[in-house]
């Protein structure tokens, strides 16, 4: 009798989706402790000639956070002080079913202002069509889903970073995620 083998691969992996939607193998996060910027509920805006990007507003934030890069130290660049987005556990998010666009940010590049050094612009890949994304919010209203380009993930992606750090990690604990409009 012969032995057979399947390997299953991801179709989606959480944070290791690439923007346009295509296979790519599951990656490990990592988790340290350093600054960066947080994009969870950042509001983003078109960048005038590129329909591909946004930039959005994220908060500088020190502190442990996961992401599939490697943490990095703060980089000098020409633009000023360079840092990365990282994800952070949220308490409560609403499902979006729709194809509105959403921005996605983690470990893009962020520039913290000049001005405000809690403040940093990153440059997010702009998406739409991959499944049910989530907004985190702490209120649900109907223009929660409709309303602007916000920094996002799929459901199954934040489902994937929230058990990861279930079982991974020991220094970065998710909350009891709570769905304020479970439509399933």
């Amino acid at each position: 009798m012969k032995k057979r083998f399947v390997i299953i691969l991801p179709i989606a992996t959480v944070f290791g989706l690439i923007a346009v939607g295509s296979v790519t193998e599951a990656q490990a996060f990592k988790v340290c402790k350093s600054k960066f910027a947080l994009c969870t509920i950042a509001p983003c805006e078109p960048i005038p000639g590129n329909d591909k990007q946004v930039s959005c507003h994220c908060t500088v934030n020190t502190s442990y956070s996961a992401g599939q890069e490697p943490c990095q130290d703060v980089k000098e660049t020409p633009e000023g002080q360079q840092i990365r987005s990282r994800y952070y556990p949220v308490k409560s998010y609403a499902i979006c079913s729709n194809d509105r666009s959403w921005a996605w940010c983690l470990d893009k590049p962020c520039i913290i202002s000049k001005n405000n050094p809690e403040a940093a612009a990153c440059t997010c890949d702009a998406v739409r069509n991959l499944g049910d994304y989530v907004i985190v919010t702490s209120a649900y209203a109907p223009a929660t889903c409709t309303t602007g380009v916000i920094s996002s993930a799929t459901v199954q992606q934040i489902t994937q970073v929230t058990d990861y750090l279930k079982t991974k990690s020991k220094v970065l604990t998710p909350f009891p995620i709570k769905v304020l409009n479970d439509h399933k």
